[in-house]
């Protein structure tokens, strides 16, 4: 493997950073309420299915 010097390396490291394809703010805004939206069904989901777990395994234990 070849080895660079520091100059080279800073060269290369800003020629790959100017090929970044940075988000819009508008797309950062849409993600983020995604991601909390997600987030909030699948904490209701997980709840939903703590609730029968919990309420089956209740039956099951007081039946005995």
């Amino acid at each position: 493997m070849a080895k660079t010097n520091p100059l080279q390396f800073v060269q290369q490291v800003r020629g790959e950073v100017a090929k970044v394809v940075w988000p819009t703010r508008r797309e950062v805004v849409l993600t983020t309420i995604m991601v909390f939206i997600m987030a909030a069904l699948t904490a209701t989901f997980f709840s939903l299915v703590d609730l029968g777990i919990r309420t089956a395994l209740a039956a099951v234990l007081t039946s005995f």
